[in-house]
Order: C-alpha cells, then structure tokens, then sequence
C-alpha cells in the first residue's frame, strides 16, 4: 500500500463536514431526549446539584450523606455545567456527551498521524459507530468520562511514539499522555494510572522495546501528573480523615480482589458485552487481532500496543471480582484503530458477511419483537412495554435496510458501503435509546413529581422508607431521610448517623410526632412495607403509586 493511498480520504472533504456536522446534531439531541434513568443518572446529575446548592466543591455528598465512592472529576463538570446552563437532563448528561464525542476525534486524529488519513478516518467510523461507545457517550455514568481521559492516554501516547514524532512532539503529546492519566485518576481512581502503566510493561515484553521507557518524560510527566491529582486527594483527606481508608482500600484493593460489592460474574461476563457492543463490526473483529499480532520490529510498534491494551484490560476485568458491563468501555477506541487497519485489508467476501450479519441481527430482533411486552412483570407496565414497540421496530428495521444496502454496495462503493453500514447502525442505537423513554420515566417515577411536589414546602421533609430512589431526589430538587436501608450510603451514615433513621419504630414515631405537631411530611414507601405501616394505623393518604413505590403524605385532612 502506497504512503500517497494512505493519506488519501477515502471520500471529499465537503462530503466528511456533512456527514460529521448531521452525527453532531443527532450526538446532542439525544443527550436530551431521556429521562435520567437510576441508578446512574440519578445518582451523579444529584451529587453534582448538591455540590451546586452547598458550594462544596471538596466533600463529595449523595443525598446529603458523604459519599467517597468515586473522585470528583465528572461531578465537577456536571456541576460547573449545571452552573452555566441549569438543571436538566441535557446538562446531566454534556461531559459525558462530550467525553464520547473527544473519544473519537482524537481516536480518529491518532489513527491520522500514526497509520494514514484512510485508517484515521474509519477509525473514527468504527467508534462513533460502535453500539456500546454510541450508547454509553448518552448515558451519565462516569465510566464514558473514565474511558475519555484513557483515550487521551492512549491517543497521546501513540502520538509521542510515532517513530516520525519529533523532539517536541514527543515532549508534548507524552504531557498529554501523563495529563490523561491524571484526568483518569481523578475520574475513576488509581485504575487510571495502573492500567496504562501494566500495558506499557506488557508491550514492552511483547515487543522488546526497551527504548521507549527513556522517552517518557518522566521527570515532567511525573510533576504534571502530580499537580493534577494530587490537590483534591489532600484536602479531601485532610476534610476527611476517614477517607484515605475507605476510598484506597475499600474501593480499589477490596473491589478488585473480592465480591464486597455484589457485583461478581463468571470470567465469561464481558464476553457477550463486547459481541454485543462492537456491532456492526464483529465480523472483522477475531481478523483484526490476529492481524495486529505480526508487526515490523523496528522502532515502536503501535499496532502491539493497541493489541496489548485490548487484551490486557478485557482480561483485567474479567478477572476482577466486581463487574459492570461498561468497565470495558476503555477498550473500545483501541479495537477501532486495529479494526480500521484490518478494514485496508479486508476482502470484499470479509465485508458483505460483516454487513450481512448486521442484518441477520436486525431480523431475528424484529422475530422477537412481539415477545417484548411479556417482560412486563405486572399489568401495570404492560401499556409501558407495549409503547416500545413500534420504536424496536423502527431501530430493528433501519439495522436490517442498512445491512442489507451496504452489503450491496461492497462491491461497487466499497467506501459507501462502510458508512451506510456505520450511519444505519449509528441510527439504529440511537432510536432504541429514546424509544426507551417511557420504561425510562417509570423506572425514575418521573410522572410522580408534581403530586409530590404539589405537597412540599421547603421545610417538608421526605421520608424513603426501606428504598432509596435515585433520580426522584434530583428532579425534585431535595435530598431525603433514609429509613432503615442504607443503600449504597452505608459509609456515608455511619460517618453522619443522624442523618438517617436505622429502623422502621423509629421512623413510625418520627411521623405520628410531626402528624401531631400538625407538620407535613412525605413518604415514599416500598410497597412490600406499606401493608405493615397501614396495619400500624399511620395516618397516610397516598398521592401517588404504581408496582415500584408507593408515596404518601401525613396529611390526611383533604382525603377522601
């Protein structure tokens, strides 16, 4: 293959702003187009309110209680965004919007410089394609924010390495590359730094370069690394005492190496997660790692490095005794450059199966659509299921129009070929999130905010007997008393006991006390405890209900 065919674009210019300027305008509009679903959305749009309404900006807080699960990074920026633009979903949801969208550019920026505009550009497609990167750039977790500051890790470190780099180049991007690793501790803890640090001595024995560990820049990297995570670690320790305890031990050490969390799963876990979430590309996806296994040793091999970072951080996690389907997200911007530089290669038979199998997928999910309504576990979400539908649908039938017509197109525009089959796939994610919006506001109980606020006062208080709802407390702009489940807030209560109620007799005096004094409270109430409370004659008038919660008000002077 030529340099002059490498760092040819496979289409115009004026071709690539349409197609970048439409992908941005769907990008932004679906960060929109949802409800904040829990437990995630709820929890880190709310933490980030809270920061905006104390003005603490060092102690991270849930619901009012401390809360040293993650560091600071993401509820920094949803809270300088709620500061701009206000409280919204959109708002919630910008850094990570953001986080995915920068995961691409400099995805496909890195694959520019280091193997060719060809390769850079369908780095980026393969990316912004990807169902799992596409989903999760929508979704207010921190793992796409953790995932972003990797890339910036990874991009930046292929970029120094190049073996055209020159002596400033190499000195800047490895800032970048040392500045990414902080951003990551400070996103997600110390796997920010480990991880990058295990690939680099794994590529090392992998390829026999040696050389590269004199042009890391150690001495500047270090200083900047330093000055960028250090500061928020001291002074939340030093706010804090108990925090270095349960912040390094607890969350890194323990959740790595046992099931304190209760979120283990077989070795096999991530397995389906990444079949699933690197469509439409899995049919290149085994081609592509096998061929970044052979690589010219002369120099830095940036293919080995891509590989190595693949394979290590899928075998990380998969061997780690807690488990979430996107704490693979990191891996993905890598596996788009090896699939990118497959794709050169890549026979026109290797294509139409790839595009052929998207299809087949697209088929058997619109066979199974009927069986949608039946996950509904009770009748009351039927009509919920049933609205989703005609939006699986719509997404199952665009995937299939799509694999179909690229599949066509393999062999006489094999570029177009690619990007229908990238757009339509793009397309199709996107619908089957936002037609996800009614399953979403009832998971959230969004319908129930104006009964409930229609009963609040500032002074009210809000009572979450034996559940903690976690996008109620931000959509109603309130932090709320826990009674007797602590949820994810047990550190957090045992540092503030006061601040929650350990157990239901508690709270049963608690309630006739402020009935009796004539103040109103609110409670919302797992339904397998309402019936208790009701036999214990509380003075309760629901104002509002459905299979997840029942909510109540000690008012009863207006009931029926």
């Amino acid at each position: 293959m030529t340099d002059h065919y490498k760092s040819q674009l496979p289409i115009s210019k004026s071709a690539l702003w349409v197609l970048f300027l439409i992908f941005c305008a769907v990008w932004f509009y679906a960060l929109a187009a949802r409800t904040l679903v829990p437990t995630d959305e709820g929890r880190y749009a709310e933490m980030a309110r809270e920061m905006v309404a104390t003005g603490d900006w060092v102690t991270l807080r849930l619901n009012g209680l401390k809360y040293f699960e993650k560091p600071p990074l993401q509820t920094w920026m949803n809270a300088l965004t709620f500061e701009v633009f206000g409280l919204g979903e959109w708002q919630a949801r910008l850094w990570t919007g953001l986080c995915g969208l920068f995961g691409i550019l400099i995805t496909a920026y890195a694959g520019t410089r280091v193997f060719g505009r060809r390769i850079g550009f369908h780095a980026g497609l393969v990316l912004a394609s990807s169902l799992f990167w596409a989903a999760l750039g929508h979704v207010n977790t921190l793992d796409m924010g953790l995932a972003g500051m990797m890339t910036l890790t990874l991009a930046a470190l292929l970029l120094a390495q190049r073996n055209d780099a020159s002596e400033r180049a190499e000195r800047n991007w490895m800032l970048a590359c040392w500045a990414g690793m902080a951003l990551a501790v400070l996103s997600k803890g110390l796997i920010g730094v480990v991880l990058p640090g295990a690939v680099l001595a794994l590529y090392t024995l992998a390829s026999r370069d040696w050389a590269i560990w004199k042009r890391l820049h150690f001495g500047g990297g270090l200083l900047l690394f330093f000055a960028i995570a250090t500061p928020w670690f001291v002074l939340v320790s030093i706010k804090n005492p108990e925090f270095p305890n349960f912040f390094f031990i607890h969350e890194h050490f323990q959740r790595f190496t046992s099931k304190v969390h209760h979120r283990a799963g077989p070795w096999y876990y991530f397995i389906p997660i990444l079949v699933l979430g690197i469509v439409p590309w899995l049919g290149v996806l085994m081609q592509s790692l096998w061929n970044a296994r052979r690589e010219p040793a002369q120099g830095f091999q940036p293919k080995k490095m891509l590989l190595v970072w693949s394979v290590f951080i899928f075998f990380f996690f998969s061997i780690s005794g807690s488990k979430l389907p996107s704490y693979i997200l990191p891996i993905f911007p890598a596996l788009a450059l090896l699939i990118a530089c497959y794709l050169e290669k890549a026979s026109d038979r290797v294509l139409t199966l790839t595009a052929a199998m998207v299809a087949l997928f697209a088929a058997v999910g619109l066979g199974f659509v009927g069986k949608i309504p039946q996950l509904a576990s009770n009748a009351y979400e039927q009509p919920i299921y049933q609205a989703y539908l005609p939006w699986v649908v719509a997404g199952a039938a665009i995937a299939l129009a799509g694999g179909l017509l690229s599949a066509f197109l393999v062999r006489r525009r094999r570029e177009w070929a690619l990007i229908v089959l990238a757009a339509t796939t793009f397309a199709s994610g996107q619908v089957l999130m936002i037609g996800h919006e009614p399953l979403g506001r009832y998971k959230a109980g969004l319908d129930h905010v104006p009964a409930v606020a229609a009963e609040l006062t500032p002074q009210t208080p809000i009572f979450l007997v034996h559940l903690y709802e976690q996008s109620l407390p931000f959509y109603l702009r309130r932090t709320m008393t826990l009674v007797e489940h602590a949820d994810e807030m047990e550190f957090g209560v045992k540092q503030e006991p006061q601040l929650w109620i350990p157990t239901r007799a508690e709270f049963v005096a608690r309630w006739n006390a402020l009935h009796a004094e004539g103040k109103k409270a609110v409670a919302i109430i797992h339904p397998d405890f309402f019936g208790d409370l009701k036999k214990q004659g509380l003075p309760m008038r629901v104002i509002a209900q459905d299979p997840r919660r029942i909510i109540v008000t000690n008012d009863i002077k207006t009931a029926s």
